[in-house]
């Protein structure tokens, strides 16, 4: 075993497999251990650049990099002992931000996880491995909806290995029979003695049932360092019982989870899926509906009067395979209401975000932008973009004094902006489908002012 990979088992043993009251002591705390070099800069020439929020390019124009910092953008730009990229009118835009990713469920195969088959450090493992992937396909930053994640963005935070942003939520809660019990029937009834299940121990999902105990549990998440809470409120392809047409956890319920985060200054995200579970959601006081697909156009316009968040997700069937077929079933009915929910939603005008909630398979990762590409269908180029970037980071910074990434703006290219950038090998704004291939395409990958990818040397 050679000693880097030793140095990353250690570290994910360190912060995945100890106990939760342990670790919750120094969950939130940690601050990365090699920052930004403030001396090194990297100058491109020459960029025509989406900043993110126009809908026309910048012609011409060079933007300078310092520290992990966007300094100025202007023509004729110099630096001395800069690194200068010629970007030859090529576009230049803000690295992608995808809403609902799971980064320690993305890359683990559902027998590891839906099985019970494997353990927190395979899951380790697999998902800082893929946190790379994802940086590589254009994805700076993601916020996770449920998992435990923290471990992986310490180290991804502190510059020892490559990966995206994460804005962790730490384990998606629900209710007995919600879309986190993934108990087998030889559990039930529980017996409060037998105390959690190995997957909640290990932060990865938590039950959790009446006002009293949805308190403590959100009060322990955000011990542990989320930066959002998040919750199931109505149905779930995945899991094995609960119905699409069912509604999870009580009105009160759902506004103490509401009540603990707002007194950390965060929100609430909601998996739901019924348009009774989507109102009881937002009377409660929740921000974002993760999916949604049945949504009424009266639960729509109320979405859009509230200011709430829409995450659906632009599934096809080929998306994802079931081997339970109450489970295929239910992608079915899932994947018909696609288009009919982004249809209403852009008409009345409700926010939209965007999330691929790709999961348990790492080969279906890669469908990551073509999955954004999909937008297309619904949005004009310019909104898709503007969606993945600025878009998607106005809905990150609803966790407010508990998003970690304060030292300036995400999604845009500004002064004083992150330096998340791509170069582009074409102008996206014409070419949707340039996005779709990375690969090829994105010829300059930089995140937080270091160039992990570059075509052009």
């Amino acid at each position: 075993m050679n000693t880097r990979f030793s140095e990353l088992l250690f570290s994910l043993v360190l912060a995945l497999s100890i106990p939760i009251a342990a670790l919750a002591h120094t969950g939130n705390k940690e601050k990365p251990t090699s920052p930004p070099n403030e001396d090194s800069s990297v100058l491109f020439k020459n960029a025509n650049v989406f900043d993110g929020e126009s809908d026309s390019l910048q012609s011409d124009v060079d933007v300078l990099v310092q520290g992990n910092l966007i300094k100025k953008i202007g023509k004729g730009l110099t630096a001395d002992n800069a690194q200068v990229i010629d970007a030859g009118g090529r576009v230049l835009m803000p690295g992608l931000i995808d809403v609902h990713w799971h980064t320690t469920y993305a890359y683990t195969p559902a027998s590891v996880l839906m099985n019970n088959q494997g353990d927190i450090l395979e899951v380790a493992i697999r998902s800082m491995t893929g946190a790379k992937a994802t940086l590589m396909r254009g994805f700076t930053t993601v916020r996770d909806p449920g998992g435990n994640s923290f471990a992986i963005k310490k180290l991804i935070d502190s510059g020892e290995y490559p990966g995206h942003r994460i804005l962790p939520s730490g384990p998606f809660m629900s209710q007995t029979s919600g879309h986190a019990d993934f108990r087998s029937n030889l559990e039930i009834p529980a017996n409060p003695v037998d105390g959690l299940t190995y997957w909640e121990k290990n932060m990865m999902v938590l039950v959790s049932d009446g006002v009293p105990d949805v308190r403590r549990r959100t009060r322990e998440i955000l011990r542990y360092g989320a930066t959002q809470i998040k919750i199931t409120t109505g149905g779930g392809v995945s899991s094995l019982y609960d119905p699409l047409d069912v509604s999870e956890y009580s009105l009160a319920e759902i506004k103490a989870v509401v009540e603990e985060a707002e007194n950390f200054n965060t929100y609430v995200l909601a998996h739901v899926m019924t348009d009774k579970g989507i109102r009881r959601s937002i009377e409660a006081g929740v921000k974002s509906i993760e999916h949604g697909y049945f949504a009424s156009d009266d639960t729509l316009k109320l979405m859009k009067k509230k200011g709430i968040w829409l995450s659906p997700q632009p599934f096809e069937m080929d998306d994802n395979s079931w081997d339970d077929p109450e489970s295929a079933k239910k992608w079915r009915k899932v994947v018909a209401a696609v288009n009919n929910v982004y249809t209403n939603a852009a008409r009345i005008g409700v926010k939209i975000a965007f999330g691929t909630d790709l999961l348990l398979d790492a080969e279906a990762t890669k469908k990551q932008n073509a999955l954004l590409v999909r937008l297309g269908k619904w949005f004009t180029p310019f909104e898709v973009l503007k969606i993945a970037t600025s878009g998607n980071a106005e809905l990150l910074e609803m966790s407010g004094p508990r998003h970690p990434y304060k030292e300036g703006p995400l999604g845009v290219i500004r002064e004083g902006a992150y330096a998340d950038l791509l170069l582009v090998d074409g102008n996206p704004l014409r070419e949707l489908d340039l996005i779709a291939n990375p690969d090829d395409n994105f010829l300059v990958i930089m995140k937080d002012g270091k160039i992990y990818k570059n075509t052009l040397k």
